[in-house]
């Protein structure tokens, strides 16, 4: 999907972030026209910002230090918000999506930016590669549909196994209760917050996993945990 790019600018806190996303009436005017030779044409979700990419970047740039030097991974990245708030403070960052339009999308705002300690690639969390490794792993919004939680669940898993922290966002969706609840487990950290997105509010919430115990985050979080 080619779509039209414009240059969007998201204000967190007191920071402003530009980053390319694809014109929303031309998306909706090339899905429409995909849709009408094949019914079954997938909806580009990639193509827009949602509120748990935004509430995982608030939670980046309001606790930079916890990324410090840290070699970061997102999968499912979409257009790359989370990884483009990290880039100012990891060491590197690896922005995935199993979708090469996405990667595209992302890799021109990667370019403007010039950022050069980020990397784009496409990448299918369902089928990594055994050598992909980070000390963060990057989530937004990836568990929405119940069919693939298992897949789902066992790669954060092997992650969290090889000592990754997983930091993972998402909206409070009945659907998603029990996948969640599988791994409060491993939940070391979580708070809410309020996303406005077009005229509606939004809540997210925001998970740290981590396998160890007795882990200490540093002070620039707002809840210590010991």
């Amino acid at each position: 999907m080619a779509a039209t790019l414009q240059l969007q600018s998201f204000i967190i806190g007191d920071h402003t972030m530009n980053l390319f996303v694809p014109d929303a009436n031309h998306v909706k005017e090339l899905y429409q026209q995909q849709i009408s030779s094949d019914p079954s044409t997938p909806f580009p979700y990639w193509t827009k910002v949602w509120p748990s990419a935004i509430a995982l970047t608030q939670f980046i740039l309001q606790n930079p230090s916890f990324i410090q030097h840290k070699k970061l991974l997102e999968l499912a990245a979409g257009l790359g918000l989370p990884s483009i708030a990290a880039a100012s403070f990891a060491s590197a960052v690896c922005c995935s999506d199993y979708r090469p339009e996405a990667v595209e999308v992302a890799h021109e705002s990667i370019n403007y930016l010039q950022l050069k300690n980020v990397s784009c690639i496409q990448l299918n969390w369902e089928h990594l590669p055994q050598d992909v490794e980070a000390d963060i792993l990057l989530l937004s919004d990836i568990n929405y549909n119940p069919k693939a939680f298992d897949i789902l669940y066992a790669v954060i898993m092997r992650f969290i196994n090889k000592g990754t922290t997983v930091l993972l966002s998402t909206p409070q969706r009945l659907s998603s209760k029990p996948f969640i609840e599988r791994l409060l487990p491993c939940c070391i950290y979580q708070e809410e917050t309020v996303i406005e997105d077009q005229q509606q509010t939004v809540m997210v919430t925001v998970m740290v996993l981590k396998k160890a115990t007795g882990y200490l985050f540093n002070k620039s979080l707002k809840t210590s945990i010991t």
